[in-house]
């Protein structure tokens, strides 16, 4: 019995550290592409019919902040989606960019609070029912901001193109 708990806090460490380390990643990669664009830039919108970067950042960071922020470390974020990609008056590209990092900050030290039970918790929230659990919205929102990384990094190279 001993040594099935040690196992599963070894699983449960090797989840934890393999999901912030993602996270880290999807955060590094979404700062090279960003980094170097313009405010102008940030929040042009290359083609009528997309999102700028910048709407993309505001939304991946909503998603983070309300998914998990809000359903799993109880931050009482309370989420407005549709202004993520209609926001009137944009902050700065800078101001933007410090909330995301913040947010996936927050993601990470979630992640690192899970404890042996604590991904098997059950899990509910608003335009999410396949998750049933913990474990599967970390998954499904590191999924989620990395395939938006995947937008943003085409949007950026036709944005340097410009």
């Amino acid at each position: 019995m001993a040594r099935e708990r040690g196992a599963v806090r070894g699983l449960n460490e090797t989840v934890a550290n393999g999901l912030a380390a993602y996270y880290e990643y999807v955060a590094e990669d979404l700062h090279k592409w960003v980094d170097p664009l313009t405010n102008e830039q940030f929040w042009h919108k290359p083609y009528p019919y997309g999102n700028s970067v910048g709407h993309l950042v505001l939304h991946l960071t909503g998603n983070l902040s309300y998914y998990i922020g809000a359903r799993v470390a109880e931050t009482g974020y309370v989420r407005d989606r549709d202004r993520e990609f209609m926001e009137p008056n944009p902050p700065h590209k800078d101001e933007a960019l410090r909330a995301f990092d913040r947010t996936v900050a927050m993601v990470v030290a979630t992640i690192r609070k899970q404890g042996e039970g604590g991904w098997g918790k059950e899990y509910t929230a608003e335009r999410e029912p396949e998750a049933k659990d913990r474990f599967q919205i970390f998954v499904r929102c590191a999924g989620h901001a990395y395939h938006h990384v995947g937008q943003i990094v085409y949007l950026s190279r036709e944005l340097a193109r410009t």
